[in-house]
């Protein structure tokens, strides 16, 4: 529950391919503790020619801050297409399971009557996806590409496209695109695994809450609206440096689960028999995160954490009834366009 949207402490990245090394801050990224949790992107070596994708030093807080508008618009643009996506959706989905019930009464009609086949995988495999709850399906997904993109961070050739498109930098030419695909972005195993255990665990609950659709759109949205709560505090403070990680999206989802069930009892996974109610756990998660904002703590990036955390309160509070609430007059624009009958060619 603690993992972060992990920040690269550095002002220069320099890329080699091979064996992998931690380079000086002069040249690379910069290596902690071993006694902590690595959370610098490493990057690859090898003896032949140092491909370098590093930023340039120094930076002009004012001229950053500039440059802020396009993610900002990004944000709102990504945000309102992903909810109106997901009304579609909804849409789509619920008149294909009206459309559909007869045929699927009928089928299961037909399999109950077939003899049972033994040690078919396939078989085994839907009866293991059909006891997954609605909220485990729909994160199943979110999680295949959290580990494809994992695994992505492990080829050689692609470290230069990875750290240019899956972290989010304010300072990097590229500051839209990264912002959403730096959430499904993880270098560290133990990151990924603590993140996507965290989601798993309280998909069940959010997607009751509000359904696959909306869960999704919202947890796309969450992902851009931390990125951007990043950027501002960055170009703010002038600590600068590539995020990554799934934090800022899953404190969204965390926080809205714990302000709509506040009574709702917790427990870490390591210690189970110490528990906490929902709402204590959020408030000493923004606690948490504030001090660090403040000190300036480089172990997480905590403006993605307040940022996401922020957004999933006022989400639970007052987003569902403006956003989701209203998306009727899309929705019917859509049954519109989907009744229309098609137009002939001809005269």
């Amino acid at each position: 529950m603690n993992s972060a949207c992990w920040i690269v402490a550095s002002t220069r990245t320099r890329l080699c391919h091979g064996r992998r090394i931690l380079i000086e801050q002069r040249s690379g990224f910069r290596k902690v503790s071993k006694k902590t949790e690595r959370v610098e992107v490493e990057t690859l070596s090898n003896t032949g020619s140092r491909n370098s994708i590093a930023e340039p030093a120094a930076f002009s807080r004012s001229s950053i801050l500039k440059k802020l508008y396009k993610p900002f618009l990004f944000t709102v643009g990504f945000s309102g297409c992903s909810f109106g996506a997901a009304a579609i959706w909804q849409y789509e989905s619920l008149k294909s399971r009206m459309k559909n019930y007869l045929d699927d009464a009928r089928a299961d009609w037909l399999e109950k009557l077939r003899p049972a086949k033994h040690g078919d995988f396939r078989k085994q495999v839907n009866e293991w996806w059909n006891s997954l709850s609605d909220g485990q399906k729909t994160v199943s997904g979110i999680i295949a590409a959290n580990v494809l993109v994992f695994c992505l961070w492990r080829v050689p050739n692609m470290q230069g496209i990875m750290v240019r498109y899956f972290t989010s930098n304010p300072t990097s030419q590229n500051l839209c695109l990264p912002m959403i695909l730096s959430t499904f972005s993880h270098f560290s195993l133990f990151h990924m695994a603590a993140n996507m255990y965290v989601l798993w665990t309280f998909s069940s609950s959010t997607v009751s809450i509000l359904g696959p659709e909306q869960f999704l759109a919202l947890y796309m949205s969450a992902g851009v609206v931390s990125s951007l709560a990043s950027y501002v505090c960055k170009a703010a403070t002038g600590r600068f440096g590539p995020s990554l990680g799934a934090s800022g999206a899953i404190m969204t989802i965390l926080a809205l689960v714990c302000t709509k069930m506040p009574e709702a009892k917790l427990a870490i996974i390591f210690l189970p028999m110490f528990t906490f109610t929902a709402g204590n756990a959020l408030k000493f998660i923004l606690a948490l995160d504030s001090t660090g904002l403040i000190l300036g703590w480089k172990f997480f990036d905590h403006a993605a954490h307040l940022g996401g955390a922020l957004f999933g309160i006022w989400y639970a509070s007052y987003g569902h009834e403006l956003i989701w609430k209203k998306r009727e007059p899309l929705v019917k624009i859509w049954h519109e366009f989907r009744s229309s009958p098609p137009r002939s060619g001809g005269s």
